[in-house]
């Protein structure tokens, strides 16, 4: 999906972009990721990141008020459910108005870790007092504050004071997975009695939502299959035999065992897709969690809904 559509679900075949327009050069300054973020918003104006302090008021709700204040939440989740009343012309359930609300907030908001990680092998650390967002009629809006970052060794920062070294590119990934989880752990928390579903369903949502962002924003580099595999990596699973003894790779410990990519969904999803599915042209991933899009249009079924796509 892109940041405007309406609904969630797959993602689309991105257009390539050119070569010039895909490595404009960022503005000066020496935030972390300030480069990456940058590219992301040249490439995918859907998304136009900033960095900036955390804003509220004039449609800007800061991350943290999302975990913190039930009004904050709420307001967000009416901006769905005004869409899916335009679109649908009938009023959405209102667990599945906020769970479209939850997957079109942690889409962008992946993309602020998974970008540079992707872009230039640093991970932001950030927390949700970090970032505000402002959703608009086809456009997220999104500033980050970042200052402290994971990255390698041979990273031309790696010595700045607010870096943190890690030795391999294992242990970056794992930097990935704990700094994200870190931020999202709080945002569905507030969200789970509005989806009401599990944890393991909204860990499931969450995983779908950043696979698919970054997997879109590969396909607009010219850099699908690249996308396809990181993340296939990132996620990967342990062997069937040590899934219940091994644990996640502590960072900076060369020589840990495979990691495991708790608290999301295990797996990337990309596989063959099923066939007579709604939507399912062009889509090879199935994702890990039902958006339940068809509770307001039943012929609308997404062509990897675990529904109807698993095996």
């Amino acid at each position: 999906m892109t940041a405007s559509s309406t609904r969630p679900g797959p993602t689309p075949r991105a257009p390539r972009t050119t070569e010039a327009h895909a490595l404009a050069p960022a503005p000066a300054g020496t935030a972390p990721g300030a480069t990456s973020y940058h590219r992301l918003t040249v490439l995918a104006p859907v998304v136009r990141v900033r960095c900036a302090p955390p804003r509220r008021g004039d449609g800007w709700i800061p991350a943290a008020d999302l975990a913190a204040r039930p009004e904050a939440l709420r307001e967000l989740i009416a901006h769905d459910a005004r869409q899916g009343l335009d679109r649908y012309g009938r009023p959405l359930r209102p667990d599945v108005a906020a769970g479209f609300g939850l997957h079109r907030m942690v889409w962008p908001v992946s993309l602020l870790f998974t970008a540079p990680w992707f872009l230039e092998r640093r991970v932001p650390l950030l927390a949700p007092a970090d970032v505000s967002v402002r959703r608009g009629t086809g456009t997220v809006e999104l500033t980050v504050r970042p200052d402290a970052f994971a990255c390698l060794p041979d990273d031309p920062a790696a010595g700045a004071p607010q870096a943190r070294t890690v030795p391999d590119e294992n242990a970056l990934a794992a930097e990935l997975r704990g700094a994200l989880g870190g931020f999202l752990e709080p945002l569905l928390a507030a969200f789970r009695p509005e989806v009401r579903r599990g944890p393991r369903v909204l860990w499931a949502m969450a995983t779908d939502a950043a696979v698919e962002g970054l997997w879109h924003v590969g396909g607009l580099l010219g850099e699908e299959e690249r996308a396809r595999a990181e993340l296939s990596a990132l996620l990967e699973p342990p062997p069937a035999g040590d899934r219940a003894t091994a644990p996640e790779r502590t960072p900076g410990a060369p020589g840990a065992p495979a990691p495991v990519p708790a608290p999301f969904t295990p797996g990337a999803g990309f596989a063959a897709a099923a066939a007579g599915c709604g939507d399912a042209s062009g889509t090879d991933r199935a994702r890990a969690s039902c958006c339940l899009v068809y509770t307001a249009q039943p012929e609308d079924m997404c062509g990897g809904c675990p529904r109807v796509m698993r095996g």
